[in-house]
């Protein structure tokens, strides 16, 4: 029999040595951050740690001073979890600090418009069909009537096409609530269809239903979805009519003429001064406003010189005597006298429509400024943009990013997206033109249902645009003074109709005329800025004072801390897992090795010929088979000695039964 191989030689040496250290782990257990449980580590680690109350727990002798302790630890770290998360929020906050200087100061831009955009005798022409039809309303609803007019129609037409639109939107008196209105046009009454806005409040109104007047706009594309929308004033009625038909004209005049409609400077400025100094229509620059027409910005730094003063006052500030013209006004698209103006930075566009000032006429207007220069913190304190880049709207303005430019844009965008046009009072994207009857006739009833979901935020612009982090305001402070005064009228007003041109025996009238005066009230700049309230140094050392406090704890012991319960803690409980694999490893190994011998004996027993289960022939068939030619009869054949040999269960031969061989 052979002898023990190697392989057999070293596990028999290995294994006592398997058994002491396995005895070992039972006797001695591992403590520390190599031991076998958690139970064990956190022993360990109360045992050992520099925090003095977790070894008071395990220590204490009695229960009740055990459990006292557990009960003061556990209060230590919650009012260390408070504090420290009370320290995070503070950290993100901002402090605001105010800085006065005293210093020469920039003066601002000041944008004038007159309130009329357009002499009306230039725009006569232009206007004819829908003065006419608003002056029959008023005839028809109020019972108002003024002679024909004498204003000879255009020669190429201009509104042959467009009388046909009002007709399609005429004025409706609503006569009750069975949704029956009465059209101005043809005074005949029609059924109202669709959905009903009350633009003076949030409600239908209540009263009288016989004062509501409107105006129905429909789907060019669906006759059935309509919208009426209501006044329960008259003047707000025809004002909001005749505004929409009137941009619906003006879209489609070229800039270049309605420049040419519009005042000029010399029309609108007869004097300047500035810092003592004169000054005159060079100082302006003029822009188009679609709803003001020619506008004037005095200092708009497009030259590259932006002017300042070094002393306040009146005196030292901007003055100028504006002409109105007040006999050139259009009756129906403003109701109001006089100028407006806005004080702003020379990079923001000026919204005289939403921010302007109004000036009255026969007045002296003074407006006194104090200068604020304000810068918010960007995330994470604030959600603030910084230049705008970040907004996926498209600035339509190319001036410095504001609020109110990135909601205009952003609704405009929407406009043509939706109407295919764009809205007339906003600049145009590119690749886009008005709206206008001819090649937009459904763009009305868009414009309307679209600025609804404006104005009730479901756009989106308002979650997209965001408020710039820095920008300048000047607080304005205005006070109003009769001017001229009854004794310096007479010769006031005739020197300056001697400026404007005119003949002295044809003065001008001083409702034509306003006088303006802006200037700095005094010299202070304020500074208001935003600062972090916490520093990052300021916020580890009231984390180790928090610490120091309620638990007597150091940086060590915070790293001490994190090993033990993250990372000794993790390592064991991956341990445990890993043996638990381990072991499931093993026992899927063992069971397929006992298949695997299983198959093997049974193969083992299908090699003996005599177990085969074959239909083997009898002597009998045998016989009858035919015998092939030329082949010697057949004779019994020998046996077969290979299944009559045992098979010996020992694989090498013993060494005893060597000896005995030897013998």
């Amino acid at each position: 029999m052979a002898p023990p191989g190697p392989e057999s030689g070293r596990a028999a040496a290995t294994a006592p040595g398997k058994k002491i250290t396995a005895r070992l782990k039972r006797t001695l257990p591992v403590r520390g951050p190599q031991a076998p449980t958690l139970s064990e580590l956190m022993r360990w680690y109360c045992l050992n740690t520099n925090t003095h109350g977790c070894r008071r727990i395990v220590v204490s002798r009695g229960r009740l001073r055990r459990l006292l302790w557990i009960v003061l630890t556990l209060s230590a770290v919650g009012l260390i979890l408070w504090q420290c998360a009370e320290l995070l929020m503070n950290y993100y906050s901002a402090s605001v600090s105010v800085t006065v200087q005293f210093q020469k100061l920039p003066f601002p831009a000041v944008t004038i418009c007159n309130i009329n955009p357009y002499k009306y005798s230039a725009m006569k022409e232009y206007l004819y069909e829908l003065d006419k039809e608003t002056k029959k309303a008023l005839e028809t609803f109020y019972g108002f009537s003024e002679g024909k007019s004498k204003v000879r129609r255009s020669v190429d037409d201009w509104n042959s096409t467009e009388s046909d639109f009002f007709e399609q939107i005429p004025l409706l008196k609503v006569e009750d609530f069975s949704r029956t209105a009465t059209e101005l046009h043809t005074g005949q009454k029609r059924k109202i269809e669709g959905s009903v806005f009350h633009k003076d409040s949030s409600i239908v109104n209540s009263g009288d239903s016989n004062d509501i007047i409107g105006f129905q706009l429909c789907d060019a594309n669906n006759s059935s979805d309509c919208a009426l929308y209501t006044f329960s004033s008259g003047v707000n009625a025809i004002q909001e009519w005749y505004k929409l038909h009137y941009m619906n004209i003006m879209a489609q005049i070229p800039l270049e003429i309605k420049e040419k409609l519009s005042y000029s400077a010399e029309d609108l400025l007869l004097t300047c001064f500035f810092d003592g100094l004169s000054c005159d229509k060079r100082h302006f620059t003029r822009f188009h406003h679609p709803l003001h027409g020619n506008c004037y910005t005095f200092n708009s730094g497009e030259s590259g010189t932006i002017l300042s003063t070094s002393t306040g006052g009146s005196e030292y500030g901007l003055q100028v005597v504006l002409y109105i013209d007040e006999a050139d006004y259009n009756p129906f698209l403003v109701t109001s006298t006089g100028a407006k103006i806005m004080v702003h930075d020379q990079n923001e566009y000026p919204f005289i429509e939403d921010i302007g000032t109004e000036i009255e006429t026969a007045a002296a207007t003074s407006i006194g400024m104090h200068f604020t220069q304000s810068r918010k913190l960007s995330k994470p304190y604030s959600d603030c943009t910084e230049t705008g880049a970040d907004i996926p709207v498209e600035n339509l303005y190319n001036k410095s990013y504001s609020l109110q430019i990135c909601l205009h844009s952003c609704f405009q965008k929407a406009m043509v997206e939706s109407c295919g046009c764009a809205q007339y009072a906003q600049p145009l994207p590119a690749g886009a033109e008005y709206c206008n009857y001819k090649k937009n006739p459904n763009w009305m009833y868009c414009y309307y249902r679209l600025h609804e979901k404006f104005v009730k935020e479901q756009l989106g612009c308002q979650q997209i645009c965001k408020d710039a982090c820095s920008f300048k305001e000047w607080a304005l402070t205005t006070s109003i003074a009769q001017w001229p005064s009854v004794v310096s009228e007479d010769w006031m007003l005739r020197v300056l109709s001697w400026d404007k041109g005119q003949k002295l025996n044809k003065k001008l009238n001083k409702t034509d005329l306003a006088n303006l005066m802006v200037f700095y009230k005094d010299l202070n700049e304020r500074f208001i800025s935003e600062n972090p309230a916490n520093t990052l140094v300021i916020l580890l050392s009231n984390f180790g004072g928090q610490l120091g406090l309620w638990m007597s704890c150091s940086v060590v012991c915070v790293i001490e801390i994190v090993e033990v319960f993250f990372i000794d803690s993790l390592s064991i409980v991956l341990r445990r897992q890993w043996q638990r694999a381990k072991k499931w490893w093993s026992g899927r190994q063992q069971g397929r090795a006992a298949q695997a011998t299983a198959g093997d004996v049974e193969r083992q027993g299908h090699e003996n010929p005599a177990c085969i289960d074959e239909d083997l022939p009898t002597f009998t068939t045998a016989l009858r088979l035919p015998l092939p030619q030329d082949s010697p009869l057949p004779r019994t054949p020998p046996p077969n000695y290979s299944t009559l040999r045992l098979e010996t269960a020992f694989t090498e031969q013993l060494p005893d039964t060597l000896e005995l061989g030897q013998h």
